[in-house]
């Protein structure tokens, strides 16, 4: 099984998170962020991750520190979880739609984190959820994972939708991403050997 447990704790926020790469997509999240974490569950629902998350953080300040340090922890259980990522796909693409809104999401599993994030919403925040936190989230993800991650809207106006279609794009192509490969000899998906 593929799983990896990860503690953060910093003088703004304490995350513990347990990631089952092989799960049946259950989510058991507490962000203290009601959008996050209704987020955070579709992410781990779609790409059928089990997810365990808490955090607590400094919300009197703003919801940023608590973001930033979910997004690092995410991404630093998949890279431990995957390993050398011997014998997977390696690549997951996928155009999603959620009623008017229709996003891409590709990703590489190639060692190098990047972020292409191509989406713009018309309403600065979700309930209280400042909406450019998810970029920052993104970038944390991108960063610790050691995965490229290209996000673009295609179309979609309702923020909600846009932020919901964003994540459950990601969670479908993660997911194709770490599947094995059945045409593969065990080895690393790269002809250097090493990702």
């Amino acid at each position: 099984m593929r799983i990896s447990e990860i503690k953060r704790k910093t003088t703004e926020t304490d995350v513990s998170l347990t990631l089952n790469l092989d799960g049946s997509g259950k989510g058991a999240i507490d962000t203290g962020i009601g959008f996050l974490d209704h987020m955070l569950t579709l992410f781990s629902r779609h790409g059928r991750f089990d997810l365990a998350l808490n955090c607590a953080g400094d919300r009197y300040v703003d919801d940023h520190h608590s973001v930033e340090d979910i997004g690092i922890c995410l991404g630093a259980a998949f890279a431990e979880a995957l390993g050398d990522c011997a014998g997977i796909a390696r690549y997951g693409d996928i155009i999603l739609p959620m009623d008017e809104t229709l996003v891409l999401a590709a990703v590489d599993i190639s060692g190098r984190g990047w972020l292409e994030y191509d989406v713009t919403t018309d309403s600065a925040k979700v309930g209280t959820f400042d909406t450019e936190l998810v970029k920052e989230f993104l970038l944390a993800f991108t960063r610790r994972s050691g995965i490229t991650v290209h996000v673009k809207k295609l179309a979609g106006d309702n923020t909600h939708h846009v932020i919901e279609a964003c994540f459950k794009a990601l969670s479908r192509a993660l997911a194709k991403a770490v599947e094995p490969d059945p045409r593969s000899d065990g080895g690393i998906p790269s002809t250097k050997g090493v990702l």
